[in-house]
């Protein structure tokens, strides 16, 4: 007699399923293509403090990168 194809237990059955899916998770270290390279990210800032900086022109993003680094103490 051959043995049956599936536990009846269903929870011996789920965990056959699943146990063989828990891959490994190779540790990545992201290193900047560029040194020194800027980042691309998402900042929610308050309307008055984006509309002071876009008035002096082209080069607010600049600018505000030069106030967060003040701000940071770099």
């Amino acid at each position: 007699m051959k043995p049956p194809r599936r536990s009846k237990d269903p929870w011996d059955a789920a965990e056959a399923v699943f146990r063989p899916a828990a891959p490994t998770i190779p540790e990545v270290v992201k290193k900047p293509a560029i040194p020194n390279a800027k980042e691309t990210v998402s900042l929610r800032l308050d309307q008055d403090v984006l509309e002071a900086f876009q008035a002096d022109g082209p080069g607010w993003q600049d600018r505000i990168n030069a106030a967060l680094r003040a701000a940071a103490g770099l």
